[in-house]
């Protein structure tokens, strides 16, 4: 199942300029403004050769107003900025575990993974989704699609320890779940630098406010290689 998060956002179609009274008003006037200035340089044209600085003077404070005028017309007129985008919801719990371990896979795509693979199955080893990080390492997931009252106990995460860094050669080992680790899972996963990722750390990375699996702080002690 495709995850449907950072599409872009489809803009609506931009609105037709209605009118206004406001910027009909300030054209007639910067119209008027024109005329005065125009029939000011006539009288001084033809006037007393003492008066033309003046009148230039004064066509001069016109055209600076007129232009001051133009320019706050156009900054009203900008347009406003974009609305930010709503935060993306998936429901996790209506996925079976088919699903699931294809929305986790399409998740490491949408985040740079190169040669995802989703191999759950009989025969897995533990392994769910392979891909590499977009720095090259080796990730291997193994998916936990359990309600909120079945939690990952430490069995599960002992299992995939077994596979997932001598099997599977892995340098990023993640549990992800729907659900919650026990105390004891938590604690084996420390142990063997296995990340574990609960349905709030799944959320946080869907709609991007947390980090993916390969970008969590490094664990370095435990089971396996963690080679760079």
């Amino acid at each position: 199942m495709a995850i449907p998060v950072r599409r872009p956002r489809m803009d609506r179609p931009a609105r037709r300029a209605g009118f206004s009274l406001r910027e009909t008003t300030l054209g007639f006037g910067l119209v008027a403004i024109f005329l005065c200035g125009t029939g000011v340089m006539a009288r001084a044209a033809v006037g007393d050769s003492a008066d033309v600085p003046a009148a230039a003077l004064a066509v001069a404070g016109t055209l600076a107003v007129a232009l001051a005028l133009v320019r706050a017309a156009r900054r009203r007129r900008a347009p406003a900025a974009p609305l930010a985008e709503p935060a993306v919801y998936v429901d996790y719990a209506a996925m079976d575990a088919d699903a699931f371990e294809q929305a986790v896979a399409d998740l490491c795509v949408r985040d740079g993974c190169l040669d995802v693979e989703v191999v759950g199955g009989a025969g897995d080893l533990g392994a769910d989704v392979l891909a590499t990080a977009p720095d090259g390492r080796r990730v291997v997931v193994q998916c936990k699609a359990y309600g909120p009252d079945n939690k990952v106990g430490s069995q599960d995460v002992q299992r995939f320890g077994g596979t997932c860094f001598a099997v599977h050669e892995a340098h990023v080992a993640a549990v992800v779940t729907t659900s919650e680790f026990t105390e004891p899972a938590t604690q084996y996963a420390a142990q063997c630098g296995i990340l574990c990722v609960d349905r709030q750390g799944l959320d946080a990375w869907t709609d991007g406010t947390g980090p993916a699996p390969w970008l969590q702080a490094d664990t370095s002690a435990g089971c396996g290689p963690h080679r760079r």
